[in-house]
């Protein structure tokens, strides 16, 4: 029995630890949870740490908690010159602590963290705007989030078909044979407009500094996630994309005033954000309601939020009983 006023050894939970805790599931369940319960997110942090003959690394601290319950803390360090030396680009790790003592809990995988809540967001939207018969997902991009949506989309739609496309038409074709030996129907594409013209859902997960999907390749009834285009110089649908009468939603309306998908086509005014829809915490609290009709074509753009980072900390730290695992 431990003793009060004990110290509590911090727990360490490293990459595979960390991806074990979080499956889509639970994960989708949990940031359901969170968003309707909400918590305490402040405005990120940002530091430039100068690297001496190399560029500079910018260093994100996102803080978020719960009034006595758990405050978290994610550091991410996005370093340019990496690619030179060999190594990945971004770094990220999570502190845990407990809010009623300040004491640090947990040690945890940030690049997990973030892939894995980034993807689960995806597919929490898409369980209020998605057409509930949506089969084909058309994944844009082949990096860490992108391999991952096809997973926590089929937590919430019956995926019966995913294409991919890639600037790197060689990353797409590798990413569809591996999605193909994991059990999904995949295939690499070439014609990117073909392939969103024909999907239910499209879903881009890339750092493209220009529009990739172009509003008039939408069909009808159609949802589009947009997850990249968290700074201003970030772009990967056009203004059609937003024209009415689509129905646009955000995680958080941080989107407005960060995503160049959104600044571009409100300072032109084809899109008025007065008229956006709703965020996640007002769709899951019931406060807001999702797609209207088969017919209706849905947008959610995200940028990313602390309160996910948290919701997952939390679950990777108070795992369920063994019997709830699956």
């Amino acid at each position: 029995m431990e003793r009060a006023g004990a110290a509590r050894a911090m727990k360490v939970f490293d990459a595979a630890e960390t991806q074990s805790a979080l499956p889509f599931d639970r994960l989708i369940a949990a940031l359901r949870e969170c968003f309707a319960q909400g918590c305490t997110v402040p405005a990120r942090h940002v530091h430039v740490l100068p690297v001496p003959g190399a560029k500079a690394i910018t260093s994100l601290l996102m803080p978020a908690w719960i009034d006595g319950a758990f405050y978290g803390i994610k550091i991410v360090n996005v370093a340019p010159g990496n690619a030179a030396r060999g190594l990945p680009g971004l770094h990220a790790s999570y502190l845990l602590h407990d809010a009623r003592t300040g004491t640090p809990l947990a040690l945890i995988d940030g690049d997990q963290i973030t892939a894995r809540r980034t993807a689960a967001a995806s597919a929490l939207a898409a369980s209020y705007l998605a057409r509930d018969d949506a089969t084909h997902l058309l994944v844009v991009g082949a990096g860490r989030v992108a391999r991952l949506l096809p997973h926590a989309y089929r937590e919430v739609r019956a995926i019966e078909r995913v294409t991919v496309w890639a600037r790197s038409a060689g990353s797409a074709t590798a990413l569809a044979a591996d999605w193909h030996r994991e059990g999904f129907d995949a295939a690499a594409a070439t014609d990117l407009e073909a392939a969103a013209r024909s999907a239910d859902i499209v879903s881009c997960a890339t750092l493209s500094p220009t529009p990739l999907i172009e509003g008039r390749w939408l069909r009808e009834g159609s949802h589009l996630d947009l997850i990249g285009s968290f700074t201003p110089q970030m772009r990967e649908a056009d203004e059609a994309c937003f024209a009415a009468p689509a129905a646009v939603y955000v995680d958080t309306e941080e989107a407005l005033a960060k995503s160049g998908d959104l600044l571009t086509p409100i300072a032109s005014g084809v899109f008025d954000p007065t008229t956006l829809r709703g965020t996640l915490q007002a769709l899951s609290r019931g406060q807001a309601g999702g797609r209207r009709s088969a017919g209706e074509r849905t947008v959610f753009k995200s940028v990313g939020t602390a309160l996910e980072d948290l919701a997952a900390a939390m679950l990777v730290f108070r795992p369920p009983p063994p019997g709830l695992v699956s």
